[in-house]
């Protein structure tokens, strides 16, 4: 008697357990192992400061570690191509400019991936605005001076950005285009790299998102000129918008989103999406981006994936116009 019902209560057991399991889609079935978060861009840049804020949280809400890699080269694609051909179960993730992936397919006409295809939307993250700033060696402290100088000494100056084909780089070329002057473009791996090539004086210009760059102007390493957006930074009230000071590609900026591989379930989407989306809802994270010159830019997969497509199309058009080619 005793076993018969010792074996009725464990399998009873055994059958509500199995039921829970099915009917709650836990951390533990969702996420079997470390997830990497891929950053295609060196270390210190906007990206980067963004994954390793958010990897700490994500791991606490999916219930196992979200490890940061730094796959950096060819503007994002490097990386953005180590996702795209990951296994689609959500456990490889892209957090970076998504600008760049806006521009890649005009500008890469021999990409390895595709980005609406082989890249699945999460959530967008962020959008910070660039600022130009540049070395204190140029004498220019306005944006006129500099559009002065950069007339007077034709490809003197040097505008560093964050790879070939990167969307500041695409901002750099339009603007000089723009006004009539010539200078060079200088390509780093990830907008940290160029932010510090302009402080130590291999380029002197640098049009750049703000969490890399403007601590560099607040500590009055670089002379910063204008930002984009369409407000003044309140952490920098005293540098004009980019339409204020006459400049073009005013909307120009880091828009930064998270993205897995296509072919992921939608259950395991969406379950990212709302942990994102509580993570930057914490007042002390949005803070600390808000910090930086940044602002908490969250929504749909739906939204973000509308947001890309838009943004392919009219970015590829000024790249057109603009007759951007990349060898």
């Amino acid at each position: 008697m005793r076993f018969r019902a010792f074996t009725n209560i464990a399998s009873i057991a055994a059958v509500l357990s199995l039921t829970f399991a099915a009917a709650l889609p836990s951390a533990a079935q969702e996420f079997a192992r470390p997830v990497r978060l891929v950053v295609p861009f060196a270390p210190g840049g906007t990206s980067d400061i963004l994954a390793r804020l958010i990897a700490p949280k994500l791991s606490e809400a999916i219930g196992v570690a979200v490890v940061v890699e730094n796959k950096p080269g060819a503007a994002g694609n490097v990386g953005a191509e180590v996702v795209a051909k990951a296994q689609p179960d959500g456990h490889t993730l892209l957090l970076m400019d998504v600008g760049s992936l806006a521009t890649a397919p005009s500008l890469f006409p021999n990409l390895s991936y595709d980005v609406q295809k082989d890249l699945a939307p999460i959530s967008m993250v962020m959008f910070g605005p660039y600022v130009l700033a540049i070395n204190p060696s140029v004498p220019a402290t306005s944006v006129q001076e500099l559009v002065a100088y950069a007339k007077a000494n034709p490809g003197k100056l040097a505008v560093a950005n964050s790879g070939v084909g990167a969307l500041n780089h695409v901002t750099a070329v339009i603007i000089a285009k723009a006004l009539g002057i010539t200078w060079k473009n200088v390509p780093y791996k990830g907008g940290a790299a160029a932010s510090r090539a302009v402080v130590a004086g291999e380029s002197t210009v640098i049009i750049n998102g703000t969490s890399a760059t403007l601590p560099f102007v607040t500590s009055k390493q670089l002379v910063g000129l204008a930002v984009t957006g369409d407000e003044r930074l309140a952490a920098a009230p005293n540098l004009p918008t980019f339409k204020e000071a006459g400049l073009p590609a005013a909307d120009a900026g880091t828009w930064q989103g998270l993205l897995t591989t296509s072919g992921t379930p939608p259950a395991v989407i969406a379950r990212l999406n709302t942990e994102l989306r509580k993570i930057l809802a914490d007042p002390d994270i949005a803070k600390k981006i808000a910090d930086q010159g940044g602002e908490v830019r969250t929504g749909t997969p739906d939204a973000f994936k509308e947001w890309l497509a838009t943004n392919m199309k009219s970015w590829g058009a000024a790249i057109q116009e603009a007759g951007i080619k990349v060898e």
